[in-house]
């Protein structure tokens, strides 16, 4: 009987998947030939360059050693190598400009050879087998592996306000993929949201010629990093293992999280636009929209109302678990444990069953609030490899083609 078509599927070619797939292969030396990554996309990380540009993202929020590769130092090593003089890193934290990024994750994808690794398709339906797991696609492929790595991320779960009709031609969520047509003429423009993407989409589009008033539900919230830096190291982490009930660590993640808010850089930006009439910032909740007429106009809970030319929600995504229903027929089909949130209840190695690990959000009761960062990428790498750690391979594994 012939064994499985892969030691290793990973599925999500996003920036989990992608550290993920190269510290196997760099750390773990895994066979390439035994490892694949399963995405629907034409290329991986197509999302995180598609919602990084619609924000217009200038500079990651995340310093230059939380990247894609093997080493920490890969970042700076290959900016140093680049003699354009522009600024690549800003303070604080050495944080990297959004192209160096981008082309330091090109240059990883190369040197790793992660692009012939791509199985494009949609994973539909995950069954398990005595020796490893079932993945099987959309377009009717099945795969099987010896272990499969859940490395979704929540992009496929926009959050739409209420208010917001499915039809309408003039609200669009930016991450959307199937907006594509921007304004290119001047128009009035209200960016919906309270975070570092309507900041940002705000900025983008202020420099672009608009009119743009931000309209957040909330005062806008200062923190340099989305959840304190003491939970990248033992200073807050240590605590957070130690809890052994499910539940109160959803609460400590829920509190830890810095929902909503900006660094102080993209704050100082809003304020001089601010000051300099280019942009307007206002506290307000939408109620309901009109869009009969040749301008939309939004009713405010307060009674006031907003006219606009345009409506860009940057409104992020759904907190629910990822996955949809390829992980709820997961769920049910292998009985596998939940917290009352609905999110994974794993080991230390980010073991959800003997032959299913999973990475990014799904794993943040076990990685704590930085799960879904790029930070979150690197710990859920390091987890997972203790099975290689634990579990030797036996030569003839990394050796078979």
């Amino acid at each position: 009987m012939a064994g499985p078509d892969y030691d290793w599927l990973i599925v999500g070619g996003g920036i989990h998947g992608v550290h993920l797939a190269t510290r196997l292969l760099g750390d773990a030396e895994v066979n390439p030939r035994r490892l694949g990554i399963v995405d629907p996309n034409p290329e991986l990380l197509a999302v995180w360059r598609r919602c990084t540009a619609a924000t217009g993202m200038t500079h990651l929020r995340s310093p230059a050693v939380h990247n894609v590769d093997v080493a920490h130092s890969s970042l700076f090593d290959f900016v140093g190598r680049r003699k354009r003089k522009r600024p690549n890193f800003v303070p604080p934290y050495n944080r990297p400009s959004l192209q160096y990024f981008n082309a330091h994750c090109d240059e990883v994808l190369k040197s790793y050879g992660l692009a012939a690794l791509h199985v494009r398709g949609f994973a539909v339906d995950c069954s398990l087998r005595s020796d490893g797991v079932d993945l099987a696609l959309s377009s009717g492929r099945v795969f099987s592996s010896r272990r499969v790595v859940l490395a979704l991320g929540a992009s496929e779960h926009l959050n739409y306000p209420d208010w917001v009709a499915p039809s309408s031609s003039r609200i669009h969520h930016v991450f959307d993929p199937r907006f594509t047509e921007w304004p290119t003429s001047p128009e009035r423009i209200v960016v919906v949201g309270g975070g570092i993407s309507a900041a940002q989409l705000g900025l983008r589009m202020v420099d672009s010629g608009h009119q743009v008033t931000i309209l957040a539900r909330h005062p806008w919230r200062r923190h340099q990093f989305d959840s304190d830096s003491g939970w990248l190291g033992p200073k807050l982490m240590t605590g957070f293992s130690r809890e052994r009930d499910i539940d109160l660590r959803r609460n400590l993640i829920e509190r830890a999280r810095h929902r909503g808010s900006i660094p102080p850089d993209v704050d100082r930006a809003l304020k001089a636009a601010a000051r300099e009439g280019r942009l307007e910032m206002e506290l307000g909740a939408v109620e309901s929209v009109d869009e009969s007429g040749p301008s939309l106009r939004l009713r405010l809970l307060d009674g006031s109302e907003r006219a606009a030319d345009r409506v860009l929600l940057a409104t992020g995504f759904s907190t629910g678990r990822p996955g949809g229903a390829l992980v709820d027929r997961l769920v049910k089909s292998a009985a596998l444990s939940c917290a009352h949130c609905g999110y994974p209840v794993i080991d230390d190695t980010l073991r959800w069953h003997e032959h299913i690990h999973v990475a990014g959000p799904l794993a943040e009761l076990e990685l704590g609030p930085v799960a879904r960062n790029i930070a979150g990428a690197r710990r859920a790498a390091d987890r997972i490899l203790k099975t290689l750690a634990h579990q030797k391979e036996k030569p003839e594994d990394r050796l078979r083609p």
